[in-house]
């Protein structure tokens, strides 16, 4: 059994490596320049050296077509596992959900013939999961599925658990540049943050902090200055992690360098809680596509855990 994601689900590389994820590529256009947005760390820090995120307010994103999705497949999946979990980010924010379903249907079609060819005996299966979230949020879904991949479980019963973990994880984000956030959700029809708000947040320095959950996106809190809005959310985070988390794992992308986030207010009390409690502290890079779409600089969090209100 294997594992496939879209490349904006924030993992660390070698969280990738170690367990064999294929990414299905988004194609981000900025300018004349395409990047091919696969979370390649050489291609992510080719995008951060040079600063583009903080000018990409025109950029297109296209996640990975019906096409490619097939070609991902059938030249290379189903030659190598028999059964492939494929997580998402949110429908509710990419067509990406859609582009895979509708390739599953071509290759469920055609990957015995591929098979055949090869010598590869037995049928194949995909399970498509919507994480109902976004960047990190989607994390403990994957990470989960590691898990029970490595513990050999049923594809039903994995399945199983990753739709109850998706509808259990919450995605938390903290933004830097709120005019640039503004500017990218009304581009893609959302209103998660008004003109309004955008513009007196940036006059006064007050940052929401911002939630997924299954699917929907929401403010829950507001800060004055980023460093006090990183001190709560490490807080917050570091509570929920005493109080108990679903999958024993939280994500952490930064929009930038890796090596800013030790720095930042709050968070050697969440890295003692971690420790403390057993969890599984993840690093990764924002993706291309995330930077693009948030700006650099942002934090996100995600994590599993029993249902509850945000306490800001």
């Amino acid at each position: 059994m294997g594992l496939a994601i879209d490349a904006s689900c924030d993992l660390p590389q070698e969280f990738l490596q170690k367990h064999r994820v294929a990414i299905m590529p988004i194609t981000v256009r900025l300018d004349s320049e395409v990047f091919m947005d696969a979370r390649n760390p050489a291609e992510i820090q080719r995008f951060i050296d040079r600063r583009l995120g903080s000018r990409s307010h025109s950029a297109e994103t296209e996640p990975c077509p019906v096409e490619e999705v097939q070609k991902l497949f059938l030249e290379k999946l189903v030659l190598e596992q028999d059964c492939v979990f494929c997580l998402t980010i949110t429908a509710t924010r990419s067509p990406i959900n859609e582009n895979v379903n509708k390739a599953s249907f071509a290759i469920l079609k055609n990957y015995r013939q591929v098979r055949e060819k090869a010598g590869v005996p037995g049928p194949f299966m995909m399970r498509v999961v919507d994480t109902g979230n976004v960047f990190t949020g989607a994390a403990p879904a994957v990470c989960e599925a590691a898990r029970l991949i490595a513990a050999n479980e049923s594809p039903s019963t994995i399945r199983e658990r990753l739709v109850h973990i998706a509808s259990h994880s919450y995605g938390y984000m903290l933004p830097r540049d709120l005019i640039h956030l503004r500017n990218r959700i009304k581009k893609r029809g959302d209103r998660s943050v008004s003109l309004l708000s955008a513009m007196v947040g940036t006059a006064l320095d007050i940052k929401p902090i911002l939630r997924c959950f299954r699917g929907e996106t929401s403010p829950v809190g507001k800060v004055r200055g980023f460093d006090q809005g990183a001190e709560a959310l490490f807080g917050y985070v570091a509570r929920r992690v005493r109080a108990g988390l679903m999958v024993p794992v939280v994500c952490i992308s930064y929009g930038g360098d890796l090596e800013v986030l030790p720095h930042l207010p709050g968070y050697t009390e969440l890295r003692q809680a971690c420790a403390e409690c057993g969890v599984e502290l993840m690093e990764a890079p924002m993706s291309i596509t995330g930077m693009v779409n948030v700006g650099e600089g942002a934090v996100t969090v995600g994590f599993a855990a029993e249902e509850h209100e945000a306490e800001f």
